[in-house]
């Protein structure tokens, strides 16, 4: 299935909602209380749900890996649990673009060193430079260095790389290829300067669709990969042979061999194509490349495979099917450098039946496919599927020979054997990352098991929340793979919404009163664009469209579930009692309105379009502009009424050049009275009132008293407690919040790429109790990597008493003032000195004589002494 993804935040750009600057109108000369609260911050599980369009392992230390996507940030793999860590929550929401990855390097010289290029588009989408992020401590921290020009981790050909690459020998140097035209760059001082590489000849010139004027498939793909030899250096020296690919059909591929004081175009290759990747086996002198007709990663109809002899500059087609009999380009490359001659490549673009992936092990003098026909349309598998992890991936779906589910994959272009070890291969999709521990059983004639590796690393783009008052405490909309009914948060959902499969799920209500009635709306090429569920959105059944609808919209349910009213993309408001079989226009209300219900009066609808607030109380049939003056001008406004307040709404929104912040109406939207000292706000949600408090805890994403965050107030906005930090912000979060109606504290949040992320207070905002295990326990603490202000250190938690842990709490005291940053494999807090990490929901259960292992960043001044003593529950550990 086609999933192009452009941002939410796209749009909210065009009205400068994404501007940081407040606006004179916006300000308020009140002073704002505004105190702060430590939260434990994690993902609702989804498990992936984007496009992985690079896997990059370290070629010196053993188990590091990296993978960056193309709007989620990057993530380093764990290998002591499977998953992957998040590295770039830290970025800010003036530089939201910079959680897109066009490329990631490793340093195999100092395996510490990590570095990212970060932008998301390079037309005016993004009013950013794109920058080079480049950290010292595997990405547990990071110092940044503007580029002059743009880059585009979601633009075409964000496949194609890796476009930043790290001298072997000399890791001072690094090389980046830039798009739209502005060369190749170098660095001779670790990332922190450069300067463009003057003599490089070929800028590139290629561009999906050149008539484009939005500029985003029109933009020049530019330099697309950089690739050392590192046969021809010594350590210390700069390496000699270098590589360089260029978006170019006619002159893809370039050559220095005096570590880049020249260069030159590589004489007799293959031309008509774009070679998306340039991978060498070094020690038998082979530059294997993988080409398509198209820059990816959707399209490509033709392709190629060839090697390149590197003593002698013989060329050979290595194609593993004839170019007559193409369909698709290719594009993930790999080579076993434990088994040098082994390569493997993908179809990247081969949507139907599935993509393709082909392995050899005679250096491409023949191949064998991942499957094959018997008799069409029967296949046989050299492998197997397990995606019991993440069993969404079958999408539901029940096709007919050849196509089978789960798929194999689409997007195909990261492709990566683990070079310490030939069984382990990972390949990014469109969706997830999958990979096999066994791929050795491919040679030998048996199966191997492809599975999801991807748990940590949530890529989904979130357009809206809602959490029930019962049921489910969560449910979604999301743009690709349309939304989740999470009913345990720590959980994979067995499958995302069907019946219809919205490609994109644009806006979700629920009945107050009535919680088991959910209505959605959404995208989709062919069908509805709305459906309902009568069980808490455990099922769904598509309705009717009314004339002209062309995409989903917003949409509200009437506090008791009697009735609609749907704004629809193409077509006017409309209203309708039931669900859906007949439509209705409504008056008074302009078209592309957005529309929510009143909580309690199941006959009150509200809209919003353009400055002015409009009012139902007929269920929709018609609207009346409400006299409020002062609102938002623009659409940027995102609004909801009170849960069991009739009447109470609450609205956020604005732009930087008029005005913004967030408003409060008691009568119905008749009037509004804006929030002093909100400066900007652009979502607002509602959740369990604080203990003794008698009205609902509000949450919004916004800036208060000059401070960017998530923000809760438990006495109606009079003073706000930000929630999350500097190391938890996600990028852009202006899309939809909530908190959660029975649990005090708790609020979910969207984001543009990481998935929906929900944060409980430190102190509360579970319900669940403190795990208090029984019996022995000891602890190894270990400081893995220590630098100027930081540091980051590793637990190991071992059961030594008599029976299992179905749970577990450690807590420790700092000596020297070290404060937490962040944690991965455990819930961790601190206050004061005092530190506990809990356990996460999946290593929970420690039997007798097994360990645990979590790690975190804090920060350190003067001394950073290890703790003493550790307890766990009211048990003390022995330290080891």
């Amino acid at each position: 299935m086609r999933r192009t993804r452009i941002l939410t935040a796209v749009l909210a750009l065009a009205t400068g909602l994404l501007s940081g600057a407040p606006s004179a109108l916006a300000a308020d000369p009140a002073p704002v209380k505004l105190a702060a609260d430590t939260y434990i911050w994690k993902n609702a599980r989804i498990d992936g749900g984007g496009f992985v369009p690079g896997i990059v392992f370290n070629r010196t230390e053993k188990n590091l890996a990296y993978a960056r996507t193309d709007i989620g940030g990057a993530y380093r793999w764990q290998e002591s649990s499977k998953s992957w860590t998040p590295l770039l929550d830290s970025v800010g929401w003036d530089d939201w673009g910079h959680t897109g990855v066009v490329s990631i390097a490793t340093d195999s010289v100092d395996p510490d060193r990590v570095y990212a290029a970060v932008g998301t588009y390079t037309n005016d989408w993004d009013p950013k430079n794109g920058a080079i992020m480049r950290s010292a401590n595997r990405g547990a921290t990071w110092q940044k260095t503007d580029l002059p020009f743009k880059l585009g981790g979601n633009m075409p050909g964000r496949g194609m790389g890796e476009r930043l690459a790290v001298d072997p020998h000399r890791n001072s140097v690094l090389y980046l290829g830039a798009p739209s035209g502005k060369g190749l760059w170098r660095s001779t001082d670790s990332g922190a300067t450069w300067s463009q590489v003057a003599n490089f000849p070929n800028a590139g010139d290629y561009a999906q669709d050149p008539s484009d004027t939005s500029g985003y498939a029109s933009d020049n793909q530019g330099i697309v990969w950089v690739t050392f030899d590192e046969s021809t250096g010594t350590a210390g020296s700069a390496t000699k042979t270098i590589y360089v690919g260029v978006a170019d059909k006619d002159n893809a591929v370039y050559r220095s061999t005096d570590a880049g004081a020249t260069w030159q175009r590589l004489a007799g290759q293959p031309t008509g194509y774009l070679a998306h990747k340039g991978v060498l086996d070094a020690k038998n002198g082979h530059l294997y490349l993988a080409y398509s007709d198209k820059g990816g990663p959707y399209d490509g109809g033709k392709g190629q495979v060839w090697r390149y002899t590197t003593g002698t500059g013989t060329w050979t087609d290595i194609s593993p099917v004839a170019e007559a009999d193409t369909f698709h380009g290719f594009s993930g490359l790999t080579v076993d450098r434990q088994k040098p001659g082994t390569v493997m490549a993908t179809a990247y673009s081969a949507w139907w039946p599935d993509t393709q992936i082909f392995r050899s092990t005679d250096s491409g003098a023949t191949w064998t496919k991942a499957w094959d026909y018997t008799s069409y349309p029967n296949r046989e598998n050299r492998y197997t599927m397990d995606v019991s992890s993440s069993p969404w991936l079958t999408w539901g779906a029940n096709p007919q020979p050849p196509e089978q589910t789960p798929k194999l994959g689409w997007m195909t272009e990261a492709l990566e054997i683990d070079p310490f070890d030939s069984n382990r291969m990972m390949y990014g999709t469109g969706a997830t990352i999958y990979g096999t521990e066994n791929l050795g059983n491919w040679d030998s004639g048996g199966t191997f098991t492809v599975k999801p590796m991807v748990r940590g690393l949530e890529e989904t783009a979130v357009n809206d929340l809602a959490s029930p008052p019962s049921g489910a405490p969560l449910l979604s909309a999301l743009g690709d793979v349309g939304g989740f009914r999470h009913t345990d948060l720590t959980k994979v959902p067995p499958m995302m919404f069907t019946q219809p499969n919205f490609t994109t799920t644009t806006s979700l209500d629920f009945a107050e009163s009535n919680p088991d009635t959910v209505v959605r709306v959404g995208n989709l090429d062919s069908g509805p664009h709305i459906a309902f569920s009568t069980d808490n959105g455990a099922n769904w059944f598509g309705g009717t469209d009314p004339s002209g609808v062309s995409g989903g919209g917003t949409v509200a349910s009437a506090a008791d579930g009697s009735r609609f009213v749907w704004s629809p993309d193409g077509a006017g408001v409309h209203h309708t009692t039931g669900f859906g079989t007949t439509w209705r226009a409504s008056s008074g209300i302009p078209a592309g309105a957005i529309v929510e219900s009143d909580r309690v009066d199941a006959k009150t609808f509200y809209g919003f379009k353009s400055g002015k607030f409009y009012i139902s109380t007929d269920g929709g049939a018609t609207f009346e502009a409400s006299p409020a003056t002062g609102l938002p001008s623009g659409d940027s406004v995102r609004f909801k009424a009170l849960p069991g307040g009739k009447g109470d709404v609450w609205l956020a929104g604005g732009a930087a050049d008029g005005a913004y912040g967030l408003w409060h109406s008691t009568d119905g939207g008749l009037s509004f009275t804006k929030l002093p000292g909100v400066e900007q706000a652009d979502t607002v949600g509602f959740g369990k009132a604080a203990p003794g408090a008698s009205y609902q805890t509000l949450y919004t994403s916004a800036k208060i008293g000059g401070v960017r965050g998530i923000f809760r107030s438990t006495d109606k906005g009079a003073s706000w407690t930000r929630v999350n930090d500097d190391a938890h912000q996600w990028g852009w979060t202006g899309a939809a919040i909530t908190g959660d109606p029975r649990v005090y504290g708790r609020v979910y949040v969207s984001t543009n790429g990481r998935g929906v992320i929900y944060g409980d207070t430190s102190g509360g905002g579970t319900t669940d109790p403190d795990p208090g295990p029984t019996g022995a326990c000891a602890v190894t603490y270990k400081v893995t990597s220590q630098w100027p202000g930081g540091f980051q250190a590793e637990v190991q938690l071992t059961n030594t008493g008599t029976g299992p842990w179905n749970g577990w709490s450690l807590a420790w005291s700092f000596a020297d003032g070290q404060k937490l940053a962040q944690a991965w494999n455990a819930e961790a807090a601190q206050s004061g000195t005092a530190v506990t990490a809990r356990n996460v929901g999946w290593n929970g259960t420690v039997v007798k004589g097994a360990s645990v292992s979590f790690g975190f960043t804090a920060s350190w001044s003067g001394s950073n002494t290890k703790p003493a003593a550790f307890r766990l529950g009211d048990q003390s550990c022995t330290v080891t």
